[in-house]
């Protein structure tokens, strides 16, 4: 688990200092940052479609996920329960969970966030953990500093993610496929792309409703495994 403590650490210290120059930082530097961020979502979110699309041996696996997932996200509206929170460390609520959704989505919908743990549990090797603080830290701190210290939020949800993973890895290692990866990988893409669309202020879309999509390609290869 160091390396996941490690990774939590560097959203924590990164958060805490970015909010801190929060004051600090002109509002056209912030719009800046922001742009930037929202520009680095937008490209890793091509990035992963394209590499994985491509390779992908259920072409349509990925849209029936989608659907699925916005369905079951609208019913539990998951955008409105963290927007509650959100009010609790923010005035504005909404700027906040646009922070959050962003900062979840990057440190915890990626294939360094999920092989990480599993190298971690399986070969003991951090090295894609220590590689993913580094990265988080650095957004963490840009993230802060334009929707302030509620951005720490995403280190628990960062922890409870790596760890589940830790703790469970060694009990679905023989479901943890590359063909599963891709797959989620490519539903990270498109959620990638939504938050960079929210962030740049091109389209207004409710990512944090659409994350049950992620657990269907779960759920289709854990049972395509069970028939075969």
């Amino acid at each position: 688990m160091i390396g996941t403590i490690v990774n939590t650490t560097t959203i924590i210290i990164g958060s805490i200092i970015g909010s801190g120059l929060k004051k600090g930082i002109s509002e056209k530097y912030k719009d800046r940052l922001m742009q930037a961020v929202g520009l680095i979502a937008f490209s890793l979110g091509i990035t992963w479609i394209v590499t994985n699309i491509t390779k992908s041996e259920n072409p349509i696996l990925f849209v029936v996920s989608m659907v699925l997932g916005a369905f079951l996200g609208e019913f539990i509206d998951l955008d409105k329960k963290v927007e509650k929170l959100g009010e609790k460390f923010s005035e504005n609520g909404n700027n906040l969970i646009e922070g959050l959704s962003t900062a979840i989505l990057l440190f915890c919908v990626g294939t360094l966030s999920i092989l990480g743990p599993l190298e971690s549990a399986l070969k003991n090797d951090n090295t894609l953990l220590f590689t993913n603080a580094i990265l988080d830290g650095f957004t963490s701190l840009i993230l802060a500093s334009n929707f302030g210290i509620g951005i720490i939020i995403s280190a628990g949800v960062l922890f409870l993610w790596q760890g589940s993973i830790y703790l469970l890895a060694s009990s679905i290692a023989g479901f943890i496929t590359p063909e599963l990866l891709g797959e989620i990988s490519i539903i990270g893409g498109i959620l990638l792309l939504g938050t960079g669309l929210n962030i740049l202020e091109i389209k207004k879309i409710k990512t944090l409703n659409l994350l049950p999509a992620l657990i269907v390609p779960v759920i289709y290869f854990i049972l395509k495994a069970m028939i075969n």
